[in-house]
């Protein structure tokens, strides 16, 4: 390898771990790397480098100086000297990360990565570019390699594991979101991440353990709490998901899939009138919620006896619930039972 490469690839891994143990770009720390690494490639001879690393500084300071478009002009003539300076496509990417440009920011990754493959940041930072634009395939990916680099980095493995969820891999998802677990059991994400996986495989008994065990850790989050019920309404156990879904509503009065729940959990529990009054609330929030207004329906079928005008609503509710979703599972049921109930 010729000495200026080898002094390029120094720069970069010094930044590297400048950037991790900061947490932050460093103006001051990044400018004076530059400055050292500037007078190793003079001393190498190399003038095309020596002008890439000068058009960095420069790019560096007015990225501090809060001139994203001009450290991005910069950056492109940095590349111009040096098309495999790394460090300018790594803080190319950056900028554009903050621009919320994450088509370029991620193409600007991916460059950085593959010139220098030893970047624990690039891979993380490209995983969190795609994980924001729904690539979650690809997010995969660099967030896999980012674990690869730093076993015991956290957030690389929640957002490996968030990602595996995505596509639906729970086996994989599980591995990364138990590494997670490993590294810090007192994560209220990791906990609510490892129900969610559980409670997907149709291991209702673990979910509920990561549920409780995530509000443990917060325990006025109405998220965690729906969710926590949800698993209990799964197991049935309607009581202790009926205490949740109350809960929640205090918080969020507006919460029209707690309402649902609570219709059903409701249901369950053989309360007919106070099934209808949720399910009416959820319908009042969302007047596009075909479960409720299934929901609802079913409610009035039990209620009703021979009372023909409770069998009347429960029609109703049943062919609104096809007119907003007519491909509902088990329509062929849902239809069997308003012809039914119509006579």
């Amino acid at each position: 390898m010729l000495p200026w490469k080898m002094e390029v690839l120094g720069l970069s891994s010094i930044l590297e771990r400048e950037r991790y143990m900061s947490g932050s770009t460093n103006v001051a720390s990044y400018v004076g790397i530059c400055l050292v690494s500037l007078v190793m490639l003079f001393t190498a001879g190399c003038a095309s480098e020596q002008q890439a690393v000068d058009f960095y500084v420069d790019a560096v300071v007015l990225k501090g100086q809060n001139e994203p478009e001009k450290a991005v002009q910069k950056l492109n003539l940095s590349l111009q000297a040096n098309k495999h300076f790394s460090l300018a496509y790594s803080l190319l990417g950056e900028i554009y990360q903050e621009k919320n440009d994450y088509e370029k920011s991620a193409a600007s990754y991916e460059k950085a990565t593959e010139i220098n493959p030893w970047s624990f940041t690039d891979y993380y930072n490209l995983g969190r570019v795609y994980q924001i634009m729904k690539k979650f395939t690809q997010a995969v990916k660099a967030y896999t390699k980012a674990c690869e680099l730093k076993p015991q980095h956290l957030e690389a493995h929640i957002g490996a594991a968030e990602s595996y969820y995505e596509i639906k891999d729970y086996n994989e998802a599980l591995v990364y979101g138990q590494r997670a677990e490993q590294i810090d059991p007192n994560t209220r994400n990791v906990q609510k991440l490892l129900g969610n996986i559980y409670d997907s495989q149709k291991d209702y008994e673990q979910s509920i353990r990561s549920y409780k065990r995530a509000l443990e850790l917060d325990s006025n989050n109405p998220e965690i709490m729906a969710s926590l019920a949800v698993a209990y309404l799964r197991t049935n156990r309607n009581e202790p998901a009926k205490e949740l879904l109350k809960s929640v509503i205090q918080l969020q009065p507006n919460n029209s899939s707690a309402y649902q729940y609570l219709g059903y959990c409701y249901l369950e529990l053989k309360e007919m009138d106070k099934a209808i009054e949720s399910y009416s609330r959820a319908i009042e929030i969302n007047d596009k919620d075909w479960e409720s207004q299934k929901g609802l329906g079913v409610a009035y079928a039990f209620a009703s006896g021979n009372d023909k005008t409770l069998k009347a609503k429960a029609v109703e509710h049943w062919r609104l619930s096809l007119q907003i979703k007519s491909d509902q599972p088990n329509r062929e049921r849902l239809l069997k039972y308003i012809r039914a109930y119509s006579k």
